[in-house]
């Protein structure tokens, strides 16, 4: 039964199963797409299709969640009438604490189906494919569907916009402000049947297709298919080395129109007489003809090659148009001239004043899309500009120079500033992947403000539909960096995880989309259980393995977290080998960068003395998976020290004997940093303040001694049993990288990391940076008195 209603529901796939039309549709992309990520196509996700379903979401201390997508449909914020007709790819089935196993089946949800999660304790371990398999097969159902159902909102921005600003860009692009009109059908029946008996030379092929592109629409379309196309495209191709370099530009540009593909043989010709030329050409020509391949999206190394060499030769000779129109093309061509990066610096001062807004924002993108290096003074420069005159530029080319603002990692304050005032407005109108770039700008910068991430989350749910994977996951990343939970929290991040799930087969090319997610989600504490195991299978461990970026620091990450705050967790884990081998990398990587750092130092020498000596106090990480060091002290009830690192007193006394010299320089950078005056204390005076207040521990051990169940893990450190009645103290030797920008307000990790440790039953004691790097160069006695306030606070004491 339903097999059926699945005919019914998508007839275009009644005849064949959806792997072969997948990899039918891979192999018509064409090879210069081939490295792209394919915008998708979610036009079917519409309010008459919002689904009622219930995901499975762990969550720490029984946790509840109403997971009900009704609330954000079209209809309005209260309706949840409409059935989810899509559960079964979506949803999934719980069972409550001493409940039988239920069946992963999806059935048909109503709104009465909609219901708080009961606690997650003896949570059943999820069947191994027949969930995912599930999702995967009705995704690309829904996705072959939806060809048939166009998306009508575009959401991908025209990165050609400058052009229109100076009409000298028409010499340069194939784009004419002024078409051509359009032809008759019948003129085009007449050029097709006189292919078979023209001897024509040149210039009349050439007049052929230039007429042939001006048909309408539709019948252009059926021109590829036509053998008679197909003879004048050989003739064509056979006298290419006869055409006038005129005629064979005339001759590419009317390609553009008629959708020759990329593969043609044509256009092999075509690339070939054009890099034969290339050197008799002027830069101008080059520049079109380079426009041209864009258009046609045919990728072109060797052409682009020579045309970035006479650029280096001739480049006194450029206009600003002309360099304009380079870096769109070094930009869309994916390729950064190393020989060039001067050059272009230095030009691009030399006009910074002239440039058009959009041309700005056409350089930056340019520039981003081909990892270009750039300068800091250059950047800071661009960025004056901008902050300047932000309200009379678009949005998309704004989005642009925000791209390459995180790509050099420049804080610039007024500019962010001007853009929390100028963009909250914006965002409804924007499209999906801007708003994306906008929400990774202010994670990357560490910048926090509300007003702009609650127009982020307003916005969002109704325009989830069109996130890739990439979007959704960064969205998740951002939110949870600035540790920021919005108003509209359930929905937002509801929508978030349905579309993870509508997603997931992408996760298999992808699986660095996934691993940042999930971490956003843990950062604020949420835990979606079926993505979870997904993500810590021995298959898709494998997976990360092989791609492009190092993803086991993420894994770890994750899977020591679910280990720590959901311990009624029965899904997959990480082997215990492979936790070892990224704890013992972790280890190796603190031993050279965290544990030498001079206010970490300085702060473990003193405790020693003031406690008694190196084995009162040890300077490791509790929890590995976070990557930073913490001071660990352990206190009797009495409040007296308790001596329990015995494990390597000699590499203690070697760390001990480092010296570092506090010069001024030194503590400037420490408190100040790089690049703004402010200091730290005064730039957070209007910042929140986090609730990790001084010894505001949460949870202890218990009464036999042993952690709470499901808590511990290969990486916590055991250098002893832990007293029933003793205290065990984390030092938190923090710095501004910790930190939003100028504010106390924690990032998402070191939100997650003081969480875990009281889980744990640590008590959390804080030394911000903004208190312990000026005592730094005040005297013995003066430091001595603040850790010893610190450590023996009365308020901790009550806590054993």
């Amino acid at each position: 039964m339903a097999t059926v209603l699945m005919c019914r529901r998508f007839p275009r796939l009644s005849r064949v199963t959806a792997f072969p039309t997948t990899a039918k549709r891979k192999a018509q992309r064409g090879s210069s797409q081939g490295k792209k990520e394919k915008r998708d196509e979610p036009g079917a996700a519409k309010a008459g299709t919002e689904s009622g379903a219930t995901i499975q979401l762990l969550k720490a201390q029984d946790y509840r969640v109403l997971y009900n997508p009704a609330a954000y449909a079209k209809g309005g914020a209260g309706s949840q009438q409409h059935v989810d007709r899509d559960s079964q790819a979506f949803g999934d089935t719980f069972t409550g604490p001493g409940s039988p196993q239920a069946p992963h089946t999806f059935p048909t949800a109503s709104s009465q189906a909609s219901q708080a999660l009961s606690p997650v304790r003896n949570l059943p371990k999820p069947k191994s494919n027949t969930l995912l398999e599930q999702t995967i097969l009705a995704t690309l159902r829904k996705e072959e569907a939806e060809k048939e159902n166009p998306e009508v909102h575009n959401s991908k921005e025209d990165p050609r916009t400058f052009q229109k600003g100076r009409p000298e860009y028409r010499s340069l692009s194939c784009d004419s402000a002024d078409p051509a009109p359009t032809l008759p059908a019948e003129e085009g029946e007449s050029i097709l049947r006189s292919v078979a008996g023209c001897e024509g030379g040149p210039g009349i092929l050439t007049d052929h297709f230039l007429k042939l592109s001006r048909l309408p629409a539709e019948r252009r379309a059926a021109l590829p298919s036509d053998p008679r196309f197909g003879a004048l495209c050989h003739r064509a191709a056979t006298a290419i080395g006869l055409f006038s370099t005129q005629d064979l530009i005339h001759l590419l540009k009317a390609c553009v129109p008629l959708s020759v593909p990329a593969s043609h043989p044509l256009l092999d010709a075509c690339e070939a007489e054009f890099c034969r030329r290339a050197w008799d050409m002027g830069l101008e020509q080059l520049l079109l003809v380079a426009d041209c391949w864009r258009c046609l999206d045919r990728s072109v190394p060797s052409y682009l090659g020579i045309l970035f060499s006479y650029a280096n030769l001739h480049w006194r000779e450029l206009t600003l148009p002309q360099f304009v129109q380079l870096l769109y093309i070094i930009g869309e061509g994916r390729r950064s001239p190393a020989d060039l990066a001067q050059k272009v610096e230095s030009t691009i001062l030399k006009h910074l004043d002239a440039f058009t807004l959009e041309e700005l924002g056409a350089i930056c993108l340019g520039l981003f899309k081909s990892l270009s290096g750039i300068s800091d003074h250059v950047m800071r420069r661009i960025a004056d500009r901008v902050s300047l005159q932000m309200e009379d530029m678009s949005t998309y080319a704004l989005v642009n120079v925000l791209k390459m603002l995180r790509y050099t990692r420049m804080d610039h304050l007024p500019l962010m500033k001007e853009l929390g005032k100028v963009i909250p407005a914006r965002i409804p109108a924007t499209n999906i992947q801007g708003i994306m770039h906008i929400s990774l700008t202010y994670s990357s910068l560490h910048f926090f403000n509300e007003d702009v991430l609650a127009a982020v989350a307003a916005s969002l749910p109704s325009k989830v539909s069109y996130c890739r994977s990439k979007d959704a996951a960064k969205f998740l990343w951002s939110f949870g960096c600035l540790d920021y939970q919005p108003p509209n929290q359930e929905e937002f991040y509801s929508s978030l995880i349905k579309q993870l799930h509508a997603k997931l087969h992408e996760f298999r090319k992808f699986p660095e989309h996934l691993l940042t997610a999930l971490l956003g989600l843990a950062f604020v504490n949420r835990f979606p259980v079926e993505l979870i195991d997904f993500a810590l299978r021995e298959e898709f461990v494998q997976k990360t393995r092989g791609s492009k970026y190092e993803l086991h620091k993420d894994l770890f990450t994750l899977g020591r977290s679910v280990e720590i705050e959901c311990p009624s967790y029965r899904g997959s884990r990480l082997p215990p080998q492979l936790c070892q081998e990224f704890t013992e990398m972790a280890s190796s990587f603190a031993e050279r960068e965290i544990y030498i750092r001079p206010e970490i130092l300085e702060a473990k020498s003193l405790l020693e003395s003031m406690l008694g000596g190196p084995e009162y106090v040890r300077n490791h990480m509790i929890l590995p998976h976070t990557r930073s060091s913490d001071l660990e002290v352990r206190l009797a009830t009495d409040g007296r020290p308790i001596p329990f690192n015995f494990k390597d007193p000699v590499a203690a006394k070697k760390l001990k004997g480092m010296g570092v010299s506090l010069t001024d320089e030194l503590m400037s950078q420490l408190i100040q940093g790089r690049a703004h005056n402010q200091s730290p204390t005064e730039a957070g005076n209007g910042a929140r303040i986090p609730r990790q207040e001084l010894g505001d521990a949460a949870g202890a051990p218990c009464s036999d001694g042993t952690l709470p169940a499901g808590a511990t893990s290969q990486a916590e450190p055991k250098p002893g049993p832990w007293q029933p009645r003793e205290v065990r103290l984390a030092l938190q030797v923090s710095n501004r990288n910790h930190f939003c920008y100028g504010s106390k307000r924690l990032l998402g990790l070191h939100c997650l990391k003081r969480r875990q440790l009281r889980l744990l039953g640590y008590a959390v004691v804080e030394i911000p940076f903004w208190e312990w790097f000026p005592l730094l160069k005040r005297t013995r006695s003066e430091k001595l008195s603040y850790l010893h306030y610190k450590v023996f606070c009365p308020g901790q004491l009550p806590r054993a």
